[in-house]
């Protein structure tokens, strides 16, 4: 068992402030290292070009800008640099696995990846120059994985494929936009349909009126249904599934055998986390093992969190935290069965 950590960082203020602080921190940081030795091993499949990122974000989150100019300032960096690590637009990634369930007032959510794309970082961020206050793990730095928003709206994505990409957003860049600039599940629909897709990802969309809203997102199109079930494949795109599925339809049995016995978000986190129920996965070294496991309580403004399984979660009173409380925790520990490196770590 390796024994793994999520730093808490915690920021009120303007979006560059916010992107110069990150960079201070990350400055010398073992995720920053060991980033620039993954560009040595494989070769970009994207063209950076500032212009176009800059107007690709100004229809949706202009502000997101300033805080790639804070980190741009702060690491010293170039800013096709800064674009190429953090920007959010045509950013090419690997599969992974992620499976999510959600009841009128929770989603609890598997984030299933490899090991050394972790960067074990979990932000509760309120900006003072535009947007909603959001609190939940981050990924590339300014994107998010998961998260909930201060009016309650919840957001996570299941990763379909990566086949024939299109110009567009990477799925943290698009669930960051989504948690800072729609309050409503109704805004979120509108927004996945309007922005454009680098790649292929479900979003799973859940706010305090207590309706799930699945929506299939792809470059070539966008359809939305509703069910409290999702893990890696389309149910209306099925013309866009990948060929291999039988992890992601096993993962969703498990889930649809044990949800009958699930009555409230605490039995629906332990049918998500606990290593025997079937859904929590230890498959790391093909890029599909959990490695947190997430839960969001709009109608509460709660958010729980566990590194690893069999956990009991760490609990945030996200409305506390909006009304000015600091939260004391510094950083969630938990446990994986893996000795696979992890970017913040290793």
């Amino acid at each position: 068992m390796k024994k793994i950590f999520s730093d808490i960082m915690q920021f009120r203020g303007n979006h560059y402030d916010f992107g110069y602080k990150q960079g201070m921190e990350l400055k010398d940081s073992l995720t920053i290292k060991n980033r620039k030795k993954q560009w040595k091993t494989r070769k970009a499949r994207f063209v950076i070009n500032e212009a176009s990122v800059r107007e690709a974000l100004s229809p949706y989150a202009p502000a997101i800008w300033d805080e790639l100019v804070g980190l741009r300032d702060a690491l010293e960096w170039p800013i096709d640099d800064v674009l190429k690590e953090f920007g959010g637009y045509r950013l090419e990634y690997g599969r992974s696995g992620c499976s999510i369930f959600t009841g009128t007032d929770y989603m609890i959510r598997n984030y299933d990846y490899h090991p050394r794309t972790y960067e074990g970082r979990y932000m509760i961020y309120q900006p003072t120059d535009g947007g909603y206050a959001v609190i939940g793990p981050s990924q590339r730095i300014t994107g998010r994985m998961d998260g909930m928003n201060e009016k309650g709206l919840v957001m996570g994505y299941n990763f379909m494929h990566r086949k024939k990409p299109g110009d567009g957003f990477i799925c943290n860049m698009i669930g960051r936009i989504i948690l800072e600039r729609c309050a409503n599940v109704n805004e979120a629909v509108s927004m996945l349909k309007n922005i454009p897709h680098r790649h292929s990802f479900s979003y799973v969309l859940l706010d305090e009126n207590g309706d799930t809203f699945v929506v299939e997102a792809t470059p070539r199109g966008v359809d939305v249904r509703q069910s409290n079930v999702c893990t890696n494949h389309f149910e209306v795109l099925k013309h866009e599934n990948r060929y291999h599925l039988d992890d992601s339809y096993k993962r969703m049995n498990a889930i649809n055998a044990h949800k009958d016995q699930v009555s409230n978000g605490y039995q629906a986190f332990r049918m998500m986390n606990d290593l025997h129920k079937g859904v929590f996965s230890n498959d790391y070294r093909n890029w599909s093992g959990t490695i947190h496991t997430s839960g969001y309580f709009p109608k509460e403004r709660k958010a729980w969190f566990a590194l690893g399984g069999n956990r009991e979660p760490v609990v945030f009173d996200f409305n506390k935290w909006l009304k000015g409380e600091k939260i004391s925790t510094t950083r969630i520990l938990g446990e994986v069965d893996t000795d696979l490196p992890f970017a913040h770590m290793d």
